[in-house]
């Protein structure tokens, strides 16, 4: 049987994934936002997350004290570099767990839903593990 980490470090890096979930969330539906109409208004993210656009101010007032967003009172908000790269990043990772639960044979609607939550809490390693059966996978498909 594995060796498991110790609780101490097997919990404080859920405790760090869960930090960053809600900003990897956000900037994803930010760049999808833009990508698709244009722009990014408080109300398009209430809609997409189904919360009070006071949630979404609150969300967006943090976002940008961390650099992740710019956005003036009313405007559109937009994504600094570190925001887009970020969006980025999550949007990639998704893909591969998603891809990776269809590999394994999950419905895609079961794997739309399921690799929301996971996206965030895959190491580098397991996603690159996921990656890489996922591609075999289908290629076998494929043929």
């Amino acid at each position: 049987m594995a060796k498991r980490p110790s609780g101490t470090r097997q919990h404080q890096r859920t405790r760090d994934d869960h930090s960053t979930e809600l900003a990897e969330d956000y900037v994803e539906a930010i760049s999808d936002s833009i990508e698709t109409s244009g722009s990014c208004r408080v109300i398009d993210l209430a809609r997409h997350f189904g919360v009070s656009h006071v949630t979404v101010n609150r969300a967006v007032e943090r976002f940008r004290r961390a650099g992740l967003v710019t956005t003036e009172p009313y405007g559109p908000i937009e994504l600094t570099r570190e925001g887009a790269q970020l969006a980025n990043a999550s949007r990639r990772r998704h893909e591969i767990v998603y891809e990776f639960l269809l590999a394994l044979g999950v419905s895609e609607e079961t794997a739309a839903i399921d690799s929301e939550g996971i996206e965030h809490h895959v190491s580098p390693e397991t996603l690159r593990r996921m990656k890489t059966f996922a591609g075999r996978r289908g290629k076998a498909r494929k043929r």
